[in-house]
């Protein structure tokens, strides 16, 4: 009996938002610089390269590289293949009061002056 084999290719499997949030939300979560570029350039492939190359204004070549494990994409060019992929960026703290939360404005004191 011949098995046959394929190569693993987690791109293959990002096939929902839901899926492709997780899976970005683990790799930012990590810290690993690496392994951020590597999941988004995974991503990239699972919605295709070229439709994000063209979205983003960058060369394709240039984000398979940059979007691999050994890339350093700068902030920039995460910004736009996250604004491609129809997602952002967002801070979220620990205590922090949720998302979609309202920042809080500062108050204004009363002046102790009085006016004549």
């Amino acid at each position: 009996m011949n098995l046959k084999t394929k190569k693993y290719d987690v791109a293959d499997y990002l096939d929902s938002e839901d899926m492709i949030a997780v899976y970005l939300d683990a790799a930012f979560t990590s810290g690993d610089t690496s392994r951020i570029a590597e999941a988004l350039g995974d991503v990239a492939r699972a919605r295709g390269m070229t439709k994000i190359a063209k979205a983003t204004g960058l060369a394709r070549e240039q984000l398979y590289k940059t979007l691999s494990a050994k890339g350093k994409p700068e902030l920039a060019t995460v910004l736009k293949v996250m604004a491609a992929f129809g997602g952002g960026l967002r801070a979220s703290f620990p205590g922090a009061s949720g998302a979609g939360a309202r920042p809080r404005t500062p108050t204004r004191r009363a002046s102790s002056r009085k006016v004549a």
